[in-house]
């Protein structure tokens, strides 16, 4: 419970509000969330990397909040045969995103995502970049940077990994991303 009030209640809260003052009298000013991150990376350009940054942020932990919860239906047939089909099983599938998560150097994200080929693919992103910014669908993503689970683990991000995955994911809402 600490860690979600924290998590979301301190840290995803300053993302929004920094990016909203950021952006306050700029071209990306009632723009949505999804052109201004893919927008400010596309561009490269130094002096909104704070634009960026909270931007990125606010979508990176939507997407973590939206895709916990109940899921008492367990895996959808759809998403277990998609995922056996792309990484051999579901427990390869959460062994790759665990190693994934765990191998990202310093502060990130573990990404499930949808290729632009439609392929399904592990990736890891550092910071607050995200499958946007590689024209990807993100279908699960998991925070890794310490906020997200020191409390609770100290640092054993592996755990966290595992726990997430088998006790915090709603399947059910990463297969409507399909």
């Amino acid at each position: 419970k600490e860690t979600l009030e924290y998590h979301h209640d301190l840290h995803h809260k300053a993302y929004v509000e920094n990016g909203n003052k950021l952006i306050a009298g700029t071209e990306w000013e009632g723009k949505s969330v999804e052109e201004i991150v893919k927008g400010t990376y596309q561009s490269g350009a130094v002096a909104q990397n704070g634009i960026f940054n909270n931007a990125s942020q606010h979508w990176n932990h939507t997407q973590f909040w939206e895709m916990m919860g109940p899921g008492e239906g367990g895996m959808p047939g759809e998403l277990e045969k998609a995922l056996t089909e792309a990484f051999g099983s579901v427990d390869k599938f959460k062994e790759d995103f665990a190693a994934a998560g765990a191998g990202q150097f310093g502060s990130g994200w573990a990404w499930l995502v949808k290729d632009t080929d439609g392929s399904l693919k592990v990736t890891k992103t550092e910071n607050g970049v995200n499958p946007l910014c590689f024209g990807q669908t993100a279908l699960l993503g998991c925070d890794v940077w310490e906020h997200s689970y020191y409390i609770d683990f100290r640092n054993k991000r592996p755990a966290y990994l595992t726990n997430f995955l088998d006790k915090l994911v709603n399947w059910e809402n990463v297969a409507s991303r399909m």
